[in-house]
């Protein structure tokens, strides 16, 4: 049985201690919708759904868990038997970890780079307005965005998220940054261009980022949102990665700001949707057809970025083997 189709990214869980900046930043300058659910504990919305965006305290400073939204329950129980056939621990969550969460049950399971995996079938939605400075943000059969992942072992990252979720490959990107070739793999799990984009670098096996995700992606539902974040992200003194400019291949215009965690947060609007019945996968030169510049990248940064690179060269990517198996190789 496929599940392609049946699964959506639904909601992201940040461990951090910056809790100030993290309200700001999600609020004042992204424009969610914000719940504090205590001194420890916040939410973000983006729509009806309770929680898409789970702010926890702790020292991790980044992405610590990602959890999918499963059409029904025979592609819950699909999933959960193919985690549970490669002899993979999988744990029941807690009722509060389910509430906070904003979902009835859920099911974890490791996943590469330390992203937990959480899977479950029905969310909890409210009719509370949304109070944000977005007017809106789209997510439905498309889910909630994207996540990206830099990783030494590509291949093995690929084959964990098909062996999962039965994950396409949309397309590929290469990029030179700094003098380094960079491939870069979509992969989409529904309509959406793509929920996962693992990058890698070609010919040597580092990881120059610190995080476990590279960046995250929302979608705005109206280019004067795009805009408008933007000039509020400067304007309240948050870190920009990359200006406004547009993709290659999802066609998407956006920009990515810099989160009080040090990963990036990307802003987009417009993507392409995929129709299953005519795409075929394709490789783009470059990440952006304009735009996308560095900014406020200093030589300080860059040689921070070659000395973690170095230091990943001794490290042990967790890649989750008993899931990725030998891996998928590049078509």
């Amino acid at each position: 049985m496929s599940v392609f189709g049946n699964v959506h990214l639904g909601y992201v869980v940040v461990e951090t201690n910056r809790f100030d900046d993290w309200r700001r930043f999600g609020v004042d300058a992204i424009g969610m919708h914000h719940d504090q659910l205590g001194r420890d504990l916040m939410r973000f919305r983006l729509d009806d759904q309770a929680c898409r965006f789970l702010i926890q305290r702790g020292p991790a400073e980044d992405v610590v868990a990602t959890g999918w939204h499963l059409d029904d329950h025979s592609t819950f129980d699909e999933i959960a038997a193919r985690v549970r056939a490669h002899n993979v621990p999988m744990t029941e969550g807690t009722a509060e970890e389910a509430h906070l969460r904003g979902v009835e049950r859920l099911l974890r399971f490791p996943g590469p780079k330390g992203i937990t995996q959480e899977i479950y079938t029905k969310a909890v939605t409210t009719a509370e307005p949304l109070r944000m400075l977005a007017s809106g943000f789209v997510t439905g059969d498309s889910g909630l965005g994207h996540v990206a992942i830099t990783s030494s072992k590509p291949a093995q990252l690929r084959g964990y998220f098909n062996t999962v979720f039965d994950a396409r490959l949309t397309d590929y990107i290469d990029e030179t940054i700094s003098g380094v070739k960079l491939k870069i793999r979509f992969l989409r799990v529904n309509e959406r261009h793509h929920s996962i984009a693992i990058a890698a670098t070609q010919g040597l096996p580092i990881d120059p980022i610190r995080t476990r995700v590279q960046h995250l992606n929302i979608q705005a539902s109206t280019l004067d949102d795009v805009a408008a974040s933007y000039q509020r992200v400067h304007e309240l003194g948050f870190g920009m990665a990359l200006s406004v400019g547009q993709h290659t291949n999802d066609k998407e215009l956006s920009y990515y700001a810099r989160t009080p965690s040090g990963f990036e947060w990307e802003v987009g609007w417009n993507p392409v949707v995929v129709d299953e019945s005519t795409w075929e996968p394709s490789t783009h030169q470059g990440i952006s057809i304009w735009g996308h510049t560095p900014v406020g990248q200093t030589i300080v940064d860059k040689l921070e970025q070659f000395r973690r690179a170095a230091l990943s060269l001794a490290a042990t990517e967790d890649t989750v083997p008993a899931l990725s198996g030998p891996g998928i190789p590049d078509d």
